[in-house]
């Protein structure tokens, strides 16, 4: 199944050339930094945090053009902890989607700085967004529901419990902990952020929130499953990482058949969130099925 309608692939391409605008002139003394960070963003796999935002903004009837600066801040934070991620105090991984990861394309302390750098950028980008016709208190209200994702009680914090987890065994209670942190909350957050830019009501504020997590999780599951049943070249990453590295999943934990059948539960959570919205969510649904059934 495709994974985007073409309205959503057409997301992709405003994005790209968001992007390309938001990056730091790659010539001057600055020139190692600027180079690794737009190395970090570019071939951005399937930029799914930022179509989801833009996706939300226009069903809850945003222009998408005033969304695009905070589509393209959800990406860099999500291109920065990639890098950190990398990094050899964290996973030491070389290879991220099909080339060598930012550190090992540009070295340990250049990596670490342009994930510090893209964080920055992430934060500058939205709050001069105005000039979009987003308003300030709007711009704010996005920027906090970014923050609060990638933090302490989010990304940073899932991370935290994925690092401490390492070489012992957790329940299902912590590892849903770690994913609702690590992969589901910044999901969440683009959903929301697409509806916080519209000016969306409370409610249509939640259940953006609602569907985003629930389709996080399940593609964090889904992840886990490919992370043994795939294979390095189809999914631009090394496999069998998870197990190397000792690292809890819902696959060690449940077994294939029970995490296959979590995901499908999250899924149709996910779908059942887009009630609200009628024909209008079709997209979304599309988007949340084909991503249960993803090869890579």
């Amino acid at each position: 199944m495709q994974l985007y309608s073409p309205r959503m692939a057409q997301y992709i391409t405003m994005v790209d050339e968001e992007l390309h605008r938001a990056m730091p002139a790659t010539t001057g003394r600055q020139q190692t930094t600027a180079k690794a960070m737009a190395y970090a963003v570019e071939d951005g796999g399937k930029r799914l945090r930022p179509v989801l935002l833009l996706e939300w903004a226009r069903l809850c009837g945003a222009d998408v053009q005033t969304a695009l600066p905070f589509a393209a801040a959800v990406e860099m934070i999500h291109a920065s902890s990639l890098v950190h991620d990398d990094l050899p105090c964290m996973d030491n991984s070389l290879i991220r989607r099909g080339k060598p990861s930012t550190f090992a394309a540009y070295g340990e302390d250049m990596g670490l700085l342009a994930g510090d750098a893209l964080i920055l950028l992430a934060f500058e980008w939205m709050l001069t967004a105005g000039a979009q016709g987003v308003s300030a208190q709007t711009a704010v209200e996005a920027a906090a529901a970014l923050a609060q994702a990638a933090g302490i009680e989010g990304m940073v914090g899932g991370q935290t419990i994925d690092l401490e987890s390492e070489g012992r065994m957790i329940d299902l209670e912590t590892l849903q902990d770690l994913q609702n942190g690590k992969t589901a909350a910044m999901i969440a957050a683009a959903c929301k952020m697409g509806a916080i830019v519209a000016d969306a009501d409370l409610q249509t504020r939640n259940a953006a929130h609602r569907f985003g997590t629930e389709l996080g999780l399940c593609f964090q599951i889904v992840d886990d499953l490919l992370d043994v049943t795939s294979t390095s070249e189809a999914l631009g990453k090394p496999v069998g990482a998870d197990e190397e590295n000792q690292k809890a999943t819902y696959v060690t934990l449940l077994g294939l058949e029970s995490a296959e059948a979590l995901a499908k539960e999250r899924t149709e959570a996910a779908l059942r969130s887009l009630g609200l919205f009628g024909e209008d969510a079709d997209d979304l649904r599309q988007l949340t099925t084909a991503l249960l059934t993803r090869t890579h």
